[in-house]
C-alpha cells in the first residue's frame, strides 16, 4: 500500500454503515513491522469496519493531526510532542525488549570515534533519531554533528560518518551488512543501558475523535488486539505472507526465517514496563528540550474504557 490509498477491511455492510456512520479511518505503517497486524486484521475480517491508509510513521502522524485519519500508529516522539491533541490507545505498540532488528545506528567504525563527526538522521521517523542522540551523547559520551537526510543508506554515508536507519532498510542491513559497516541495534543499546524495553511507536487517537466516538475507539482497539493474537498464533503463515510483501521492495524478498526471527523479537504490548520506558524516554528527551516537559501520568492500559477529557488541563496534566 502507498500513502493516500485506502483499503476496506471487514464486512461490507455493517450496522454502522446502515445508520450512515462512516468507518474509522485507521493508519498503518507500511514497514514490515506492521505486517503481522495487517495479516491478523485480514484473517479476522476486522471486528470494526475500517478504512486503512498506509505510509511512513511521519506521514501518518501528519495525516492524523490534519484530521484525515482518526486512529494511527505514530512514532513515540510525535505522540509525546503532540500529547495535547492525541490520546494514547492502550493495547498495541511497536517495540522490543532487547534487539529490535530494524532501528539502527550504522557506522564505519566505533561509536566512540564519532565526536565532532557527521551523523545523518533519517527523516522517516523521529523516535530512533532521538534515541540515537541520547545513546551517543549520554551513553557513549560523544557530540556529533547531526544532519537530517532522506533515508538512502548509500547517500547518507556518502556525506556522513554514521547514519540512523529504520524500517525495512534497517532490517535488510542487519541481514546483509556491507563490508566496512557496523550495525548497532538501538533497541539492544537502550535495554542494556536502562534495563527497560524500548517503545518505538504507539497507536494514538485524535482527542476530538475519542471524545465523540468512544465505542469506535474500543472497537478498533479490540480489532488490533485480536490481530496481534491471531498473528502470534500462526507465525509461519505471517512470515510467509510478509516474505511475499517484502518481494515488492527494492531489495527483493527477505527469507522467511529472517522474518520469523524478526517477528519473534518485536513486542506489540503496552504494559507497565513499556509505559515505564515511555516515561523514561520522555524524561530524558524532555530534559534536552526534544519533547515538551511536564508529561504527566500516562493513561493505564485500560484507558479506552474510561472517559476522555476534552483537554489535558481538565485531567490535571498532559496525557
Amino acid at each position: 500500500m502507498t500513502p493516500g490509498r485506502t483499503v476496506a477491511l471487514g464486512p461490507r455492510a455493517t450496522a454502522a454503515e446502515s445508520r450512515g456512520r462512516p468507518p474509522a479511518r485507521l493508519g498503518d505503517i507500511s514497514f514490515l513491522n506492521c505486517a503481522p497486524l495487517r495479516w491478523g486484521l485480514a484473517d479476522s475480517g476486522a471486528r470494526a469496519e475500517l478504512e486503512v491508509c498506509s505510509g511512513s510513521p511521519e506521514w501518518l502522524a501528519d495525516e492524523l493531526l490534519a484530521g484525515r485519519l482518526d486512529i494511527s500508529p505514530v512514532s513515540l516522539a510525535r505522540y509525546l510532542g503532540q500529547a495535547d491533541e492525541l490520546v494514547l490507545l492502550p493495547g498495541p505498540a511497536i517495540g522490543s525488549d532487547g534487539p529490535v532488528h530494524s532501528c539502527h545506528l550504522v557506522s564505519r567504525g566505533p561509536l566512540e570515534e564519532l565526536d565532532g563527526r557527521v551523523v545523518a538522521l533519517s527523516d522517516v521517523s523521529r523516535t530512533t533519531a532521538l534515541l540515537a542522540r541520547l545513546l551517543l551523547e549520554d551513553l557513549v559520551g560523544v557530540r556529533p554533528v547531526y544532519r537530517r537526510a532522506s533515508q538512502n543508506v548509500g547517500e547518507m554515508l556518502g556525506s556522513a560518518d554514521a547514519a540512523v536507519v529504520i524500517g525495512d532498510d534497517a532490517l535488510r542491513l542487519r541481514t546483509e551488512t556491507p563490508r566496512g559497516l557496523r550495525v548497532w541495534d538501538t533497541g539492544e543499546l537502550w535495554r542494556n543501558w536502562t534495563g527497560l524495553p524500548m517503545v518505538f511507536a504507539v497507536w494514538a487517537v485524535r482527542r476530538d475523535y475519542a471524545l465523540a466516538h468512544p465505542d469506535r475507539v474500543r472497537a478498533v482497539r479490540d480489532a488490533l488486539t485480536d490481530a496481534v493474537r491471531r498473528a502470534r498464533a500462526d507465525p509461519a503463515a505471517v512470515a510467509a505472507s510478509a516474505a511475499v510483501e517484502s518481494a515488492r521492495g527494492p531489495g527483493g524478498a527477505l527469507p522467511e526465517e529472517v522474518l520469523l526471527d524478526y517477528f519473534r523479537v518485536l513486542d506489540y504490548s503496552l504494559g507497565e514496563r513499556q509505559l515505564a520506558s515511555v516515561r523514561e524516554f520522555a524524561r530524558r528527551t524532555g530534559a534536552r528540550g526534544a519533547v515538551p516537559r511536564g508529561i504527566g501520568p500516562l493513561p493505564p492500559p485500560t484507558f479506552a474504557d474510561t472517559p476522555v477529557t476534552a483537554s489535558p488541563s481538565a485531567s490535571g496534566g498532559r496525557q
